[in-house]
């Protein structure tokens, strides 16, 4: 057997066996500031079928790389979809990303670029589950990045309530919401319309395969207590470097070593044995921004060495890590961004490298590898003000793809009981 046939094969099989599975978001360690956009600030991955969406990252190559782009099409539980791509998509793949920038007077260079879907070379037709993968010449995935293209067929209300359990009436929210079908004919909508929850936008916590508990007329009812419920976490932690060299409530110190700016936060202690505190946050966003208003923070914008410290509780279970995580870097559970033990201090500290502006943050714990809500680093309390996502799926019975047909939101400020 010649080697051409035996890599032809072993990359056939790898095919095989990665068809079945759920594609993961993806960020190449070089590619910075990666996420879908609206005004500046990074936004939920939910769009409109129709109406434009922006993805920008930066690449610390600063070698105005060429990156192509292709969207792939998902079933509603993230399986492969069996439409072909010209059944959902206008226009051809490997396009070339061509609005890109060089950074301009800052002390790390990169290249910013910009990607904005529907353009002129390429639309998506369908509603449904996608994923958006930015790769380079040698077809290497460095950015993929699941999305959702909504039809405006049905406005979902939701309300947040607390639990009914009391055991967890301090620490857990749950939502109750109706699918309003109205008067168009869905087949077998029981089963045929599914759903799926997020909180905060977050593919690491949705919830999906909830069936309504039951109907009204035409109205599909979840006024259930324990699946529509989530630990309701702690309001998300925040740093501003939008002036790069001041220190402020959060930032202890700053200074500039081998050519680039470090940034020192106040360590930050557990608060989940402390009261609950409301303060406004931005439910994880990440705003590049910097003081001068006539900057272009695009490429304007310094990167800075962030220095993070946590201390956590004394009583968390054995094979507990600690992770920074927010949608500056898409709560990647990675090396890049866990923190790791400083036995002189007991304290957990990381650098990681990020933007200056205004970003949101938490310290995500897993145990054993896995994420683990109820050990929330900070608590879990019944009054934070998450927001609240809910995407309606249809599939008729002879239909070949999941529509999602409808969309709802809801921030649990306007919680009840």
């Amino acid at each position: 057997m010649s080697l051409r046939v035996f890599f032809s094969i072993i990359a056939l099989l790898l095919m095989i066996v990665t068809r079945g599975q759920v594609p993961q978001n993806k960020t190449a360690d070089y590619i910075k500031s990666a996420g879908f956009v609206r005004g500046n600030q990074s936004t939920f991955p939910h769009f409109k079928l129709g109406e434009s969406f922006t993805l920008e990252f930066d690449d610390l190559y600063a070698d105005e790389g060429n990156y192509y782009y292709r969207v792939i099409a998902y079933n509603y539980d993230w399986s492969p979809s069996d439409l072909r791509k010209i059944e959902y998509v206008t226009g051809m793949d490997n396009q070339r990303i061509r609005t890109y920038e060089n950074s301009f007077n800052t002390l790390q260079d990169y290249t910013h670029y910009s990607l904005t879907l529907p353009n002129t070379q390429y639309s998506i037709t369908k509603s449904g589950n996608y994923t958006l993968e930015i790769y380079d010449d040698n077809n290497e995935v460095v950015i993929r990045r699941k999305f959702v293209l909504y039809e405006d067929a049905i406005n979902v209300p939701i309300q947040v309530k607390r639990t009914r359990n009391l055991e967890f009436y301090d620490t857990k929210q749950r939502l109750e919401f109706t699918v309003p079908l109205g008067d168009v004919e869905y087949q077998n909508p029981l089963k045929n319309i599914r759903v799926a929850i997020f909180q905060n936008g977050r593919w690491d916590t949705f919830l999906k395969d909830i069936t309504p508990q039951y109907t009204v007329a035409t109205d599909l009812v979840y006024k259930y207590d324990a699946e529509t419920q989530f630990w309701g976490d702690n309001q998300y932690l925040n740093f501003d470097n939008s002036d790069i060299r001041q220190v402020n409530n959060m930032i202890g110190a700053t200074n500039v070593t081998n050519g680039i700016y470090n940034t020192y936060l106040h360590i930050n202690d557990s608060r989940r044995d402390k009261t609950y505190t409301y303060f406004p946050d931005l439910n994880g966003h990440f705003y590049p921004r910097t003081i001068n208003k006539f900057k272009k923070v695009a490429i304007e914008g310094e990167y800075s060495w962030v220095y993070f410290t946590y201390s956590p509780p004394l009583d968390m279970p054995v094979g507990s890590d600690y992770y920074v995580t927010g949608m500056f870097n898409d709560y990647e559970l990675t090396a890049t961004n866990k923190l790791e033990l400083n036995d002189e201090t007991g304290l957990y500290e990381k650098a990681i490298l990020i933007k200056q502006g205004f970003t949101n943050f938490k310290y995500t714990v897993t145990v054993n590898g896995k994420v683990a809500p109820e050990w929330n680093a900070d608590g879990n309390f019944a009054f934070t003000t998450n927001t609240y996502q809910v995407i309606v799926y249809y599939r008729g019975t002879l239909d070949r793809y999941d529509r999602a047909i409808g969309y709802g939101f809801v921030n649990a400020q306007d919680i009840t009981y």
